[in-house]
């Protein structure tokens, strides 16, 4: 029996039955949100690669196998898929395409049988081996993209600060245990280079190399937001005033957030169909003060809907409101939301870990910017509602 041929045949059978079971697995939550272009990948690419190894007649394409690995990898990579899951997916390959050959691989020969199942197993082996050799280095290449975008925020930040020593203490604080984090463990997986010439543990290190760039990445947001801030205290932010589609903007910054509040189950709704058709304002900027209110909306809330709801009001003016089913604000707490460093917190638990209580701040000032006004109205276990207020046409 030729199963090279076997496996050739039934290439789209075990494609489409290995998709359906990585949709399904729930330990390969980042398949969730692919297309079906995007989870198959290279995958076609090494399955006809070991069409060839399993053929007598032809020669072994195993470059064609050690390419197609390596783009799967470095592709996963892009896609945030972790080293589990990208196991998990070959897990899945292997047990597929010895279950559709199943029956066929029964009524052959016993040496042909041996012979067929250690080339597909050394085959899917070398895939797995190439795919974390590619994935690594695109999380490696990933870390010093960001290293380098953090050498020059850390730049720009060291100038401003030595202009305003307004929380710098307290910005000290913030930054020690991302940035610790992000120093020991580049180190530790530095020293292990070093020491070997063939990493023997690869998911150790590629944990280690996860949380330098979740600490990276978190060490980046919070920079950033002190340099809008910074920026905003030291007047050095230019208006740029042109028409403006309000519905348009408010969708782009939905769809951009929908994944987020996807992941908590939270439902956006947009109820902008009185909002006005264009207004005259800085785009990016109340594109900045929708995006903070909404995601920070999401942030706060476990359960139930984000409302964004936009109308025209009288003299000249226009509104929005977000609305949340949140955690809510204690009154107490009302009068400070929108200082600097200021975190909500509940009688349960305390503020977010990823929270660095600049964005409410960041928001309050742009609002002022645009020469809009900025209310709040919450009940604590009820949730929060923030109006603000913008001329039709701002003035230059």
């Amino acid at each position: 029996m030729d199963f090279s041929q076997l496996l050739a045949e039934k290439t789209d059978t075990i494609l489409n039955n290995w998709i359906a079971a990585v949709r399904k697995d729930r330990r390969i939550e980042s398949a969730d949100d692919l297309s079906y272009t995007a989870i198959k990948n290279h995958i076609p690419d090494v399955l006809k690669a070991l069409v060839t190894v399993l053929s007598k007649s032809q020669d072994n394409d195993i470059q064609s196998i050690v390419t197609a690995s390596f783009q799967h990898g470095a592709i996963r990579a892009e896609q945030g898929f972790d080293p589990a899951e990208i196991a998990r997916e070959y897990h899945l390959l292997r047990t597929v395409i010895f279950d559709v050959l199943q029956s066929d691989l029964l009524s052959g020969i016993p040496s042909e049988i041996i012979r067929s199942m250690r080339l597909i197993d050394a085959i899917v082996d070398e895939a797995i081996a190439r795919c974390f050799k590619s994935y690594v280095e695109e999380r490696l290449r990933q870390s010093q993209e960001l290293q380098a975008s953090l050498t020059l925020h850390n730049q720009e930040l060291t100038r401003l600060i030595s202009a305003n020593q307004d929380h710098l203490s307290q910005l000290a604080h913030e930054l020690k245990h991302p940035l610790t984090s992000i120093i020991g463990y580049s180190d530790l997986f530095l020293r292990q280079q070093r020491r070997k010439t063939e990493i023997k543990d690869n998911f150790t290190n590629l944990e280690h190399i996860e949380r330098v760039l979740r600490n990276g990445r978190q060490l980046l947001h919070l920079i950033n937001n002190v340099l809008e801030l910074s920026r905003y205290d030291a007047g050095q932010i230019k208006i740029q005033l042109v028409p403006t589609d309000v519905r348009q903007l408010i969708d782009n910054v939905c769809e951009m957030l929908e994944p987020l509040a996807a992941g908590k189950n939270l439902q956006i709704v947009s109820d902008c169909d009185r909002a006005p058709e264009k207004i005259i304002t800085d785009s990016f900027q109340l594109q900045q003060i929708v995006t903070n209110l909404i995601s920070n909306a999401i942030r706060y809330t476990e359960s139930g809907t984000v409302i964004i709801m936009c109308q025209v009001l009288e003299n000249q003016r226009w509104a929005i409101a977000i609305s949340d089913t949140g955690i809510g604000i204690a009154p107490e707490n009302q009068a400070q939301i929108f200082e600097p460093y200021f975190r909500v917190s509940s009688s349960d638990r305390s503020y977010l870990p990823d929270s660095t209580g600049l964005g409410l701040a960041i928001v309050s000032r742009l609002v002022k910017l645009l020469q809009g006004q900025i209310n709040l109205v919450s009940q604590v276990g009820v949730g929060s509602t923030f109006t603000v207020i913008f001329p039709l046409e701002m003035k230059s």
